[in-house]
């Protein structure tokens, strides 16, 4: 690319003119949006699109009779039309292998699965949405805590107003929004647009948007573990800018997470299907190995070994994964005592309709949804305090109280008044 930056009549103001290089719709836009939006420019400008002549173009325009067809200001009265939303569908154009990995992975559509297929789901974020205290379902208050919650890591399906833009919250959203072109997915919630910097999505905090807090606290156990004190003392030093597929051990001492989900290592092809290398399931409610729309989970244990193997020897990994399997069973344990307890209860007519009113059932919820992962989820990453302190210790807590709100119940054949809940649970 060969262009001029001149002054544009505004102090501080710069006009980028392109020369050469790209066709004259393509530099139109990079001309105007230079001025108007010089922060995309600049990211454009520095990565590798700019680098490769990929322009807004390319990506951004769509034919007339697509669904997500609009113009902007800058095109009114020609036959060009754009989309300011861009999906997996699109980047598949160039990247048709790693959008298909990309597309059976938990990143594409099974996280969007609950926004958007589940009715509990969706009944637990009209409840957020204050329905209870007369907010009307579906209005955009009621909307609020979804749209800015849930939907900006799980993504949702995006509606579109008179002129084929998104509108009432459904876009921007997480990684796996569903798109009026039928693309599954947002590459952008890891590649950053618009400088799409390999840097970035290799760094653990491409992923912390998402992958922290109370319920899958993976960045605070990664910074936690051996792992994340390697990074956080060595980080800087390390080459993150190696080839695609060319990133190995040496140019890091330690893993990201894009080193143990994703990265080419050792014999292992790089792939962006980030559940292909997982063996049990730790995010619903009861562990099972792997199997069907979430992945094969004994060819996953295979592969993450064989991740393990660059850095650590037999012994260490075989204890390592034992820990792991010892741990989801101790999990099960506790979930399944709970579920009969529940069943009994359900039978004998001792649960109120309204679980979150129901301290049985809330509490539940968070053996599974809050302590119950921590426990898994810090045993896998190597986080002790987050196996313990932060897991185990609070879910033998949690199902102690749940076993006295058992036996009261049984005994008494009734369900207690009040509930003795705190509301935001054991954290």
């Amino acid at each position: 690319m060969t262009a001029l930056a001149a002054n544009a009549g505004v102090v501080g103001e710069k006009k980028l003119v392109i020369k050469r290089g790209y066709t004259k719709e393509a530099a139109s836009c990079i001309e105007c949006h230079s001025v108007k939006t010089p922060g995309i420019i600049a990211g454009w400008k520095n990565g590798r699109m700019g680098s490769a002549a990929i322009s807004c173009y390319d990506c951004h325009a769509v034919e007339k009779d697509s669904p997500m067809a609009s113009q902007c200001e800058g095109l009114r009265g020609t036959d060009i039309y754009i989309s300011p939303m861009v999906s997996a569908k699109t980047c598949a154009r160039c990247h048709p292998h790693e959008a298909e990995e990309f597309s059976k992975s938990a990143h594409a559509k099974l996280a969007g699965k609950p926004i958007i297929e589940s009715e509990k789901f969706k009944k637990l974020i009209s409840t957020e949405g204050a329905d209870f205290l007369g907010e009307k379902k579906g209005s955009m208050v009621n909307r609020a805590s979804g749209a800015g919650g849930c939907q900006a890591c799980h993504g949702t399906e995006v509606e579109l107003g008179p002129d084929n833009k998104p509108v009432n919250m459904t876009w921007p959203g997480g990684v796996g929004t569903r798109y009026p072109d039928g693309g599954i997915g947002n590459c952008t919630v890891c590649h950053t647009r618009h400088q799409f910097s390999v840097a970035e999505a290799r760094k653990p905090e491409a992923c912390a948007s998402c992958h922290l807090g109370p319920d899958h606290p993976h960045i605070e156990i990664y910074e936690e573990s051996k792992h994340g004190q390697i990074f956080n003392a060595h980080g800087d030093e390390w080459n993150w800018e190696a080839a695609s597929g060319a990133w190995q051990p040496g140019d890091y001492t330690a893993p990201t997470c894009a080193v143990c989900h994703m990265s080419g290592i050792g014999t292992l092809e790089s792939t962006h299907n980030v559940t292909s290398r997982l063996k049990w399931d730790l995010v619903h409610k009861r562990s099972e190995i792997r199997t069907g729309e979430r992945g094969d989970g004994i060819e996953g244990d295979k592969k993450m070994r064989q991740v393990c193997v660059s850095c650590h020897g037999a012994t260490h990994i075989e204890a390592q994964r034992q820990l792991l399997d010892n741990t989801v069973a101790l999990y099960n344990k506790y979930w399944d005592g709970a579920v009969k307890m529940k069943k009994e209860l359900a039978e004998k007519g001792l649960l109120k309709e309204d679980k979150w009113k129901d301290p049985y059932q809330e509490l539940m919820y968070y053996l599974w949804h809050h302590c119950g992962r921590r426990a898994r989820h810090g045993a896998a990453m190597n986080g002790p305090d987050y196996s313990h302190w932060h897991g185990f210790f609070q879910v033998f807590q949690v199902y102690k109280d749940m076993e006295d709100l058992y036996n009261w119940r049984i005994k008494n054949n009734k369900i207690e008044d009040l509930s003795p809940v705190m509301s935001t649970g054991p954290i």
